[in-house]
């Protein structure tokens, strides 16, 4: 299909390799392969077993409240729902406290990079659809002279796998493509599909199909991805060192961010993060999953093993949408290891600038990430491979029961009064039987345990990084990053209910359309009109004007202030969130991390050649 492609296209001679869609209702016989050397099931037990005690005392707690007059079933409803939102709050946790026992234990999560390897030949493979041309092949500039300037042992060959439908952008993609292969020290591609089939899916599986059987493994990229010669290099040699991996999944940390949210998730990411990637790589080990990029692949492995079949149901066909984290369980399936090494650093990606580009590729996201719920029946996958799918859809199914607890929160009134749903009664005996009205101490309890649990993680992080001086030093000191820190909690705490309420609006548009638009990400700051927030916020506002009459008539909790303000207020915050903080913001309010302050070296090279490419293609200077 390539090669009659009415597009210019500049690809290696064809090297077949047969890939067939998987049958998910019968197991294959996986291969045999070497025990691995440390067995996860201590961490797991360290992990999901004290999640699920603190989920079932604090539901012992509740019950003893709600049971005084005897267990109704809307009681039990409410106290199922409180159950299943807090045991992933607790999970998280637990993962973090895995993460500092592994620390003081000193257990590796992974081992060093090996000395001496197989050369590997790996395929750098770049998808692209209707990017910014001059962001994909800048990136690719910067990676090849870095991986040029190592003169490692493996041997590289960038495609950039073009699936773009705009014929301006597509004229670019090509001049860019000519500029790099003229200057690249390694072979350079470039390939645009005729018929954008199945996706980036069908992006892959084209280029596996038509000259996967010519290299050893695929590193996939995202078109916003970076990355180091070293991490890239530390890649390539773990899976040249271990002949049973199929997949290594490294940790990208986020670069780029300008706006204020750009820079919550940045430092979120670098301040935290690590401790959950730290937890989750010891208790998953062999049973990783796979985020869609920054990951190298061994290609027969998955040619073999990970081809993905269409979703079909009551004459519905459907294309499986979030493919990463079913490809990495069909490749455990199998028998190869999936694994993750938070630890090779120099695995870089950006984030969306704003509240709303933010939420339109969740809106995304959370499709696809729900119809993983039609493949937790897949046959023979291992049941940490299930719990990954299962924790992908319950990250989005999490925003409509909060929600729904908030307006059974609301309905409670603050005390029994101003409760809306009352006992049954002689006088009003129309009305459900219900507990009595949550008093101002148990609300504080309730919401000081759930606001607690949110923010240990992030507490836990701070503290460890505040208790290590080099640590505090690269976030510009003690003062600096305590300010950044509060900023961010109270941020987070304020966008929260607003991304609530986007992502039950997410699930809702999941359940009842058929499709999302398939659009690349924006990724430059932009400022959004007025109009634009009060189209896109009316739900939050509205609720939020709800919310704030019930306050002022004295019908609700007054612990639902937070709440309250931060949903009247979304428009405001919405529009705060695309401040630009890198241009003039005073240093204790610029949310500085580490990559702000200290910028590596492959994100100053791949923004230098960003411009080059950038001017030669707005000045139509010919590729020489």
């Amino acid at each position: 299909m390539s090669d009659a492609a009415p597009f210019p296209s500049a690809m290696p001679p064809r090297a077949p390799l047969e890939m067939r869609a998987q049958d998910l209702r019968a197991a294959p016989t996986p291969r045999v392969s070497a025990p691995a050397p440390v067995s996860p099931t201590l961490w797991r037990v360290a992990t999901f077993l004290p999640a699920l005690i603190g989920t079932v005392l604090l539901l012992y707690g509740l019950y003893a409240w709600l049971a005084g007059a005897g267990m109704t079933g809307l009681e039990w409803l409410l106290l199922s729902m409180i159950g299943a939102t807090f045991v992933w709050v607790t999970l998280s946790v637990s993962t973090v406290g895995v993460a500092i026992a592994g620390l003081l234990a000193r257990e590796q999560s992974q081992q060093r990079a090996p000395a001496s390897v197989a050369p590997l030949d790996v395929a750098l493979l770049v998808p692209v659809y209707n990017e910014v041309p001059w962001d994909v092949f800048g990136n690719a500039a910067a990676m090849l002279d870095d991986l040029a300037a190592r003169n490692g042992p493996h041997r590289y060959t960038l495609f950039v796998l073009s699936d773009t439908r705009d014929e301006r952008i597509a004229a670019q993609e090509w001049q860019a493509y000519q500029r790099l292969a003229a200057t690249a020290r390694f072979p350079v591609h470039y390939r645009r599909r005729a018929e954008n089939t199945d996706k980036k899916v069908g992006n892959i599986v084209d280029w596996v199909t038509g000259w996967g059987a010519a290299y050893d493994a695929m590193l996939v990229l995202d078109a916003d991805s970076l990355m180091t010669g070293r991490a890239i290099e530390r890649l390539a040699s773990e899976l040249s060192a271990d002949p049973d991996a199929g997949l290594i999944q490294s940790f990208p940390m986020l670069i780029g961010a300008e706006t204020l949210f750009a820079r919550l998730q940045q430092f979120s990411n670098i301040a935290y993060g690590w401790l959950l990637a730290e937890g989750l790589a010891l208790w998953s080990r062999s049973e990783g999953n796979y985020w869609g990029h920054n990951a190298i692949i061994r290609i027969r492995a998955f040619a073999q093993s990970a081809g993905l079949p269409h979703l079909t149901s009551r004459g519905r066909d459907d294309l499986i949408l979030s493919h990463d984290f079913v490809e990495a369980g069909l490749l455990r399936r199998a028998g190869w290891r999936v694994r993750f090494r938070p630890r090779v650093t120099g695995s870089f990606e950006e984030t969306p600038a704003t509240l709303i580009d933010y939420t339109l590729r969740d809106r995304r996201w959370c499709r696809g990430n729900l119809q993983h719920l039609r493949l937790l029946r897949t046959a023979g996958l291992h049941p940490v491979s299930r719990f990954h799918l299962l924790h992908g859809a319950v990250s989005y199914l999490l925003s409509p029961a909060w929600f729904l607890l908030l307006v059974f929160w609301a309905l409670l009134g603050k005390d029994a009064e101003t409760n809306v749903i009352r006992y049954f009664n002689e006088a009003n005996p129309l009305f459900p039987d219900w507990p009595p009205a949550m008093s101002h101490i148990d609300s504080a309890v309730f919401l000081v345990i759930m606001y607690a649990m949110l923010l240990t993680p992030k507490i836990v992080g701070a503290a460890i990084i505040s208790a290590v001086p080099a640590a505090t030093r690269i976030f510009g000191g003690h003062g600096a990053f305590l300010g950044a820190f509060l900023t961010e909690v109270l941020l987070s705490v304020a966008y929260a209910p607003i991304m609530m309420i986007q992502q039950t609006k997410s699930v809702l548009r999941a359940a009842l359309t058929r499709s999302e638009a398939w659009a690349p990400q924006r990724r430059d700051v932009q400022r959004y009109p007025l109009m634009t927030l009060v189209k896109f916020h009316w739900l939050e506002t509205a609720i939020g004007i709800v919310l704030t009459l019930g306050l002022v008539s004295g019908l609700v909790s007054l612990w639902l202030i937070p709440i309250a303000a931060s949903l009247l207020l979304a428009v405001p915050l919405s529009a705060l969130s695309g401040v630009n903080l890198a241009r003039g913001a005073p240093r204790s309010l610029a949310l500085h991390s580490p990559y702000t302050l200290r910028e590596p070296a492959i994100v100053a090279r791949a923004r230098t050649a960003r411009a080059e490419i950038r001017a030669e293609l707005s000045a139509g200077v010919p590729a020489e």
